[in-house]
């Protein structure tokens, strides 16, 4: 039985002696093949069962060398937790656990490619390295490494006192029988190293090699020729890993990045005063009551808008924040902002220090599965808030998508055009509360 090639000669390995006592070979540590004339191994010499051992403690050796899995080699599918850690969402443990199942199925099979998309520490990188630990286990030759070291690893290639030349290392990572590309999109993104990266892709692409991708890119950040091939869902499994940085304190889970829920956390429906020790008026008891009986149902199950007109201090900025409180504990985190902070990170874009663009920026907060806007109405309403506001409306309007909003103004004072989406009865619910600003004592 012929070893496997993993970079050491056969002829070296024969060289070596077996075990003194060993009653097949008699120390030599080979034996030559009984095949007759004309057979294919006629002559040939085989490795002696007594070294099998040694020989393949050796390869597994030079394999694990080659992936560069030295300081990953405790990331295995038995301590990766596949549903997260405890006070996880429902929707983002799911998520996680898929891209487990996922993961373990790939490992055995390697069809074809695995994408595995996610913010930073959410579990990414120890799937990809937990699949490539396994294929070592199982012989296969395979390299694990971050695109940005990659790339350095070609232009160091440059250099005279390099090992191999640039083309030897460039052929030697886009033929390897196995690559894993770690942290994709986090390299400088120049025209060579897209280059690079598009010839290793579109090479494995052809030859449908196997290969394990990890990015925190959505799939439109990716460069175009790239983004093809990773689109092919002939080839490409592709797995969206929904739970946040498994690094952060608990109390930051959820929370979407430009989201001001976490000022909220006390902010439920169970904190909610529904004002009886005060003396208030009972048709304003009673609205505010069936107010906040309509934002429970909503919050349950989302579906149109659902808006809140009321004086400051009435409770509409609570009811807002138990709905996307409600939410998050579910495991489906919203984004809840104030409207002067939405358009001031729509500004922030304009930096030159800025790490996305203002269509990417707008996009993500439009297209939020959903949306809380608090306090709309007490922005500047210069002619391009304006027209921002509209189409954030416009677009929400007309995908339907879930929308909450919060406003003190009165609806004639708004843009006409965001009133007539507002005043839509068939998407939208409009409610009025009609009661004293909430001061903590009884009246």
């Amino acid at each position: 039985m012929t070893p496997k090639d993993t970079g050491t000669e056969i002829s070296s390995i024969i060289r070596e002696a077996g075990k003194p006592d060993c009653d097949i070979c008699g120390g030599l540590g080979y034996i030559r093949t009984d095949h007759p004339v004309g057979h294919p191994d006629f002559g040939k010499l085989e490795i002696c069962a007594c070294r099998q051992a040694e020989i393949s403690h050796r390869d597994h050796n030079n394999l694990f060398a080659y992936s560069q899995l030295n300081q990953l080699q405790d990331l295995t599918f038995e301590n990766f937790e596949s549903r997260g850690r405890i006070g996880l969402g429902e929707h983002q443990a799911a998520s996680l656990e898929y891209a487990f199942n996922q993961a373990k199925q790939y490992a055995s099979s390697h069809n074809g490619w695995l994408l595995l998309r996610g913010k930073y520490g959410c579990g990414k990188t120890h799937l990809a390295a937990a699949i490539a630990n396994f294929a070592v286990q199982m012989r296969v030759k395979t390299l694990f490494i971050t695109v940005p070291d990659l790339l350095d690893s070609l232009r160091f290639s440059y250099n005279r006192g390099s090992e191999s030349s640039f083309e030897e290392r460039f052929e030697e990572i886009r033929r390897c029988p196995f690559l894993i590309l770690d942290d994709f999109g986090t390299q400088n993104a120049t025209q060579w190293a897209q280059e690079k990266l598009f010839q290793i892709i579109n090479y494995r692409y052809i030859n449908k090699l196997p290969m394990v991708i990890t990015t925190n890119l959505e799939m439109d950040q990716i460069e175009g020729r790239i983004r093809s091939r990773l689109e092919d869902p002939a080839l490409v499994t592709r797995v969206h890993i929904q739970a946040p940085d498994y690094r952060r304190p608990m109390e930051a889970v959820g929370y979407h990045e430009l989201s001001t829920l976490s000022l909220h956390g006390n902010q439920t429906f169970k904190t909610f005063s529904l004002r009886k020790s005060e003396n208030i008026p009972s048709e304003s008891l009673k609205m505010l009551e069936t107010v906040a009986e309509a934002a429970k149902q909503y919050a349950a199950n989302p579906k149109g808008w659902f808006v809140i007109f009321g004086s400051y201090g009435s409770g509409k900025t609570h009811l807002a924040a138990a709905i996307a409180n409600y939410q998050l504990n579910i495991g489906a985190p919203p984004l809840f902002i104030v409207v002067p902070d939405l358009l001031d990170h729509l500004r922030a874009t304009f930096s030159p220090d800025s790490g996305t663009t203002l269509d990417r920026r707008f996009d993500e907060i439009k297209s939020s599965s959903l949306l809380v806007l608090d306090d709309l109405g007490t922005q500047n309403m210069t002619p391009w808030v304006r027209e921002k506001l509209y189409q954030l409306f416009n677009y929400r309007y007309t995908a339907q998508l879930p929308t909450v909003i919060t406003t003190s103004d009165n609806p004639e004072d708004m843009d006409p055009r965001i009133k007539s989406r507002i005043e839509d009865k068939r998407l939208c619910k409009n409610y009025y509360i009609k009661i004293p600003p909430f001061t903590g004592k009884k009246t």
